[in-house]
């Protein structure tokens, strides 16, 4: 068994079409690979009642757990209240994946392992055995994109920025100040990676298919891409003339 509890964020909003089987697939492969995970969706007040499903089944399943919220702020307020639910909770390791299969539930453990000699695992979809299915060429372009220019002015050594499934130790997200990181959007997952970079952490990269949602609708709006593309250089300023901490 991997060392101490793994408890798994989902964010959801409107994903009654996929919040049951992701719970299911996720504790079908912990159990198969002995990991002490659980699953903690965190609903944004979804009107189409997927914070209900989700309580339903954690009424019959001690490692299932919902954390309700009544307004959809974006994905960055959903995962630092489900950080803190984690972690006083007493979680090892955090788990952040989205609810609609675009992150494979099998590669979990490869995830997970990842941070047996590092602090943080990225999903990435940019390295060696990584990629995406289904995507059009916009999308395709528009994703690798946002990760080249991310690395360029923030001057990081990672290929995928931009990725949402990742796997943190505990004294990352203890470490870093999530009453100070900004964004709301998907340069949630930029800001998180380059504040851990800043602090010292240790950030590798583990290969992952990313597929394109069969159900349920896509998050991905215009505004999300503008908002990630103009935080970037605020980020370099605001977070990084920071020293690092001691590790």
């Amino acid at each position: 068994m991997m060392s101490g509890p793994v408890w798994i964020v989902v964010p959801t909003y409107n994903e009654a079409e996929n919040v049951a089987r992701m719970i299911a697939a996720i504790t079908d492969v912990c159990g198969r690979n002995d990991i002490d995970g659980f699953v903690l969706v965190v609903d944004d007040g979804s009107p189409d009642g997927t914070g209900a499903l989700a309580e339903a089944i954690a009424m019959n399943d001690s490692r299932v757990h919902v954390l309700h919220r009544t307004v959809k702020e974006g994905i960055g307020p959903a995962y630092r209240a489900g950080f803190r639910y984690a972690l006083d909770q007493g979680a090892e390791r955090i788990v952040e994946m989205d609810c609609d299969f675009s992150h494979n539930p099998d590669a979990l453990p490869a995830l997970i392992a990842g941070t047996e000699h590092a602090d943080l695992a990225l999903g990435s979809r940019y390295v060696h055995g990584g990629g995406t299915r289904h995507w059009g060429w916009a999308r395709q372009v528009i994703s690798r994109s946002g990760c080249i220019y991310a690395k360029a002015i923030l001057r990081l050594p990672i290929n995928d920025l931009t990725g949402g499934f990742k796997c943190f130790r505990r004294v990352v997200l203890e470490t870093i100040p999530l009453d100070e990181v900004a964004a709301a959007g998907y340069g949630f997952q930029i800001e998180m990676t380059y504040r851990a970079v800043q602090l010292g952490f240790r950030v590798v990269e583990v290969p992952i298919i990313f597929t394109e949602r069969t159900h349920g609708v896509s998050k991905m709006s215009r505004g999300i891409v503008w908002e990630a593309a103009a935080l970037v250089p605020r980020l370099r300023r605001r977070v990084g003339g920071q020293s690092h901490a001691p590790r």
